[in-house]
């Protein structure tokens, strides 16, 4: 039987849910670990943060004003698949009960090493998160909204809690 290909399933990833499915799948074969019921939402956060998940929620909710200023600085699907795969990676940790940064950082990089390789972007970016360079303006400027954005399909798969 020939192994699961993280590299090319990123690739063709089209959405959070498809990600998502593959951070699951990554933390399953690596920690052997798996939590269904999870909800995303995306929300204008402070700047400086990416992703956070909310202790004994259900819940991670995503930066949409960073995301959006990042996908616009990558040169492709594949980046923007990483950076996506990394955040989401960091806070599904958080929600399988990882709770020292330390050692969730650790097991980022642990995983996505051992999914991708030592090359890949999404393994690169887990040693070193890029980080927008912001050109001030009203709109980096703006208050942030807490209005949060529910993705529809995100946890497609109906299962234990965590198993």
């Amino acid at each position: 039987m020939a192994s699961f290909d993280f590299v090319k399933a990123l690739d063709r990833c089209k959405g959070y849910g498809d990600i998502f499915d593959l951070v699951k799948r990554a933390v399953r074969k690596f920690l052997g670990l798996n939590r269904a019921g999870l909800m995303l939402y995306l929300g204008n956060l402070p700047i400086h943060v990416g992703a956070f998940y909310k202790m004994g929620s259900n819940a991670i909710v995503m930066n949409k004003k960073l995301i959006n200023m990042m996908l616009k600085t990558f040169r492709s699907p594949t980046e923007a698949n990483s950076y996506i795969f990394v955040l989401l990676l960091h806070e599904y940790l958080h929600t399988l009960g990882y709770v020292e940064e330390r050692i969730v950082k650790r097991l980022v990089y642990e995983i996505t090493e051992a999914s991708f390789g030592p090359n890949h972007p999404a393994t690169k970016m887990a040693i070193h998160m890029p980080m927008p360079r912001i050109q001030y303006s009203n709109e980096t400027l703006e208050k942030e909204s807490s209005d949060l954005e529910i993705v529809r399909d995100f946890d497609k798969v109906s299962q234990t809690y965590i198993s």
